[in-house]
Protein backbone atom coordinates (compact mmCIF):
# COMPACT_ATOMS: atom_id res chain seq x y z
CA UNK A 1 0.00 0.00 0.00
CA UNK A 2 1.48 3.77 -0.92
CA UNK A 3 1.75 6.42 1.66
CA UNK A 4 -0.65 8.53 -0.03
CA UNK A 5 -2.93 5.62 0.02
CA UNK A 6 -2.54 5.14 3.90
CA UNK A 7 -2.54 8.63 4.06
CA UNK A 8 -6.22 8.69 2.41
CA UNK A 9 -7.25 5.44 5.08
CA UNK A 10 -6.27 7.84 8.42
CA UNK A 11 -7.61 10.49 6.90
CA UNK A 12 -11.00 8.52 6.38
CA UNK A 13 -10.59 6.35 9.56
CA UNK A 14 -10.13 9.66 11.89
CA UNK A 15 -13.56 11.14 10.41
CA UNK A 16 -15.20 7.41 10.88
CA UNK A 17 -13.70 7.59 14.24
CA UNK A 18 -15.08 11.47 15.06
CA UNK A 19 -18.68 10.40 14.25
CA UNK A 20 -18.89 7.54 16.14
CA UNK A 21 -17.86 9.55 18.80
CA UNK A 22 -20.46 12.15 18.03
CA UNK A 23 -23.05 9.68 17.43
CA UNK A 24 -22.30 8.24 21.10
CA UNK A 25 -22.32 11.33 22.76
CA UNK A 26 -25.66 11.92 20.76
CA UNK A 27 -27.58 9.04 21.98
CA UNK A 28 -26.39 9.39 25.31
CA UNK A 29 -27.71 13.13 25.55
CA UNK A 30 -31.04 11.93 23.94
CA UNK A 31 -31.63 8.90 26.64
CA UNK A 32 -30.97 11.59 29.61
CA UNK A 33 -33.45 14.25 28.01
CA UNK A 34 -35.70 11.64 26.27
CA UNK A 35 -35.60 13.78 23.11
CA UNK A 36 -36.26 11.01 20.67
CA UNK A 37 -38.21 7.86 20.46
CA UNK A 38 -36.60 4.49 20.00
CA UNK A 39 -37.01 4.06 16.96
CA UNK A 40 -34.76 7.18 16.28
CA UNK A 41 -32.38 5.93 18.98
CA UNK A 42 -32.13 2.55 17.27
CA UNK A 43 -31.41 4.25 14.10
CA UNK A 44 -28.40 6.07 15.34
CA UNK A 45 -27.30 2.65 17.42
CA UNK A 46 -27.73 1.00 14.28
CA UNK A 47 -25.56 3.80 12.00
CA UNK A 48 -22.93 3.51 15.63
CA UNK A 49 -22.79 -0.15 14.20
CA UNK A 50 -22.36 0.19 10.94
CA UNK A 51 -19.24 3.00 11.25
CA UNK A 52 -17.70 0.60 14.28
CA UNK A 53 -17.31 -2.12 11.26
CA UNK A 54 -16.27 0.00 8.67
CA UNK A 55 -13.46 1.32 11.55
CA UNK A 56 -12.73 -2.14 12.19
CA UNK A 57 -11.85 -2.91 8.16
CA UNK A 58 -9.85 0.37 8.05
CA UNK A 59 -7.57 -0.63 11.22
CA UNK A 60 -6.89 -3.99 9.43
CA UNK A 61 -5.55 -2.78 6.52
CA UNK A 62 -3.64 0.17 8.31
CA UNK A 63 -2.20 -2.73 10.86
CA UNK A 64 -0.91 -5.90 8.84
CA UNK A 65 -1.43 -9.31 10.61
CA UNK A 66 2.18 -10.46 11.02
CA UNK A 67 2.50 -13.60 12.58
CA UNK A 68 5.85 -13.83 15.03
Amino acid sequence: MSDLDQELLRKKLDELLLEHRDLDDVIHRFHMTGGLDQMQIQRLKKRKLVLKELIVKIEDRLIPNIIA
